[in-house]
């Protein structure tokens, strides 16, 4: 019995897979649990228009977020924060914080997200950091953080 899996199933098979199986166990246990439907030519057809279609939006992400890097090509953002002698901050500068200042910039078409931008830690220290943005599995841009002391 030819099905195609709605949902991945262990030792069997991901979710768009065709796959041979033994009829009972289709129909006792795949086809009632919803984990597959029946491999007709209708839905195969389906299914390739479905992979098309899934492939589409995967190269129109990509392209908007090679794009979208684009924007950041030469940005610099200055934070001014108080430090200690040794140069320690008394807080420090998150990814929320880069996100908002750039944001703020008026530069980006776009609303960044805090959860893009990646920091393994918040940044403690006086200096200047490179920030990676990841816009998309394959897509990272770069923004060059400065922290300064204020004079305040």
């Amino acid at each position: 019995m030819k099905l195609i899996l709605k949902s991945a199933v262990p030792n069997l098979g991901e979710a768009g897979d065709v796959v041979s199986v033994k009829a009972g166990f289709g129909r006792n246990f795949l086809l009632p649990q919803g984990l597959a439907y029946e491999a007709s030519a209708s839905n195969m057809k389906r299914l390739e228009e479905e992979r098309a279609r899934a492939e589409e939006r995967s190269r129109r992400d990509y392209l908007e977020a090679r794009r979208r890097a684009s924007q950041f090509a030469g940005m610099s953002l200055t934070f001014k924060a108080r430090a200690g002698e040794d140069g320690k901050l008394f807080g420090s500068v998150t990814n929320a914080d880069v996100a908002d200042r750039a944001n703020g910039t008026g530069t980006l078409d776009f609303e960044l997200d805090k959860r893009t931008v990646i920091l393994d830690e918040p940044l403690k220290a006086l200096g200047s950091f490179q920030v990676k943005v990841r816009l998309h599995a394959e897509v990272e841009a770069e923004i060059q953080v400065y922290v300064e002391r204020d004079q305040g």
